[in-house]
């Protein structure tokens, strides 16, 4: 693709990202493969982003960063939206709608009062989080999740192969393992609570696997392809018609 890039993703830096989520970022579907999309996107790898300051003790310091970062793309190389590669920057939602004049995208957890009217207010919305302990009131109030809605999170860190991330960050994920864990959790949720009506994919590294998701438990599923794709409309770079 020749044309300049619209919208920009913000992604941890090299290094600082587990080997296993290394294999899944080579997916089609993934936030930082370019092939996802079908229309130009300008990666931006940020100092220091990773496991510590976004998901674990999310820094100050590196929001500062992100926000001068995103600056910096709209003023000088025409930017017009910013996403990132974790959604987990949930966290930083407010305060960078807030700093910037171009729309910010943080995780797609923004989708879920969306998608809350779509299938009705007394029905669920599943959310799957790579990390449940981490997932705080903080990410869900930053991107408008109030406590009347009825949003369930159910977290992968209890699957053997997908806790390897965490566990031990320097091994490999045996793919078909980790297939099978994120499409049970999803089974496993809705079997838990029949009342589900969709589900939210909160981690930019589960797109790859919405599809099977989806057939598994016939429901609707977001995820972070499907929030760039509005941005994408929005701005002119996917023509519906």
């Amino acid at each position: 693709m020749d044309r300049k890039p619209k919208i920009a993703i913000l992604r941890w830096e090299q290094g600082l990202v587990p080997e296993g989520l290394m294999q899944l970022e080579t997916m089609p579907g993934n936030s930082t493969n370019p092939e996802t999309f079908p229309f130009p996107v300008k990666l931006v790898e940020v100092p220091g982003a990773g496991v510590e300051t976004v998901i674990t003790n999310p820094s100050k310091a590196l929001l500062k960063d992100m926000i001068e970062i995103s600056k910096k793309l709209a003023e000088e190389e025409g930017i017009r939206a910013i996403t990132t590669s974790c959604g987990f920057n949930a966290v930083f939602q407010r305060e960078m709608a807030d700093a910037l004049s171009i729309p910010v995208l943080t995780s797609s957890l923004l989708q879920v009062p969306f998608v809350q009217n779509l299938i009705g207010l007394d029905r669920t919305v599943a959310v799957i989080t790579a990390n449940k302990g981490s997932l705080t009131r903080v990410h869900l109030e930053a991107c408008g999740i109030t406590e009347d809605m009825h949003t369930e999170v159910f977290g992968l860190e209890g699957c053997k192969e997908w806790s390897k991330i965490f566990d031990c960050p320097d091994e490999r994920f045996d793919m078909k393992a980790v297939e099978k864990e994120i499409v049970g959790t999803a089974e496993a949720a809705v079997k838990s609570n029949p009342a589900i009506g969709a589900i939210v994919l909160e981690c930019t590294d589960l797109p790859p696997f919405a599809q099977k998701i989806s057939e598994a438990v016939n429901l609707p599923v977001f995820d972070f392809v499907s929030m760039i794709g509005y941005a994408a409309i929005a701005l002119g770079e996917v023509n519906m018609y």
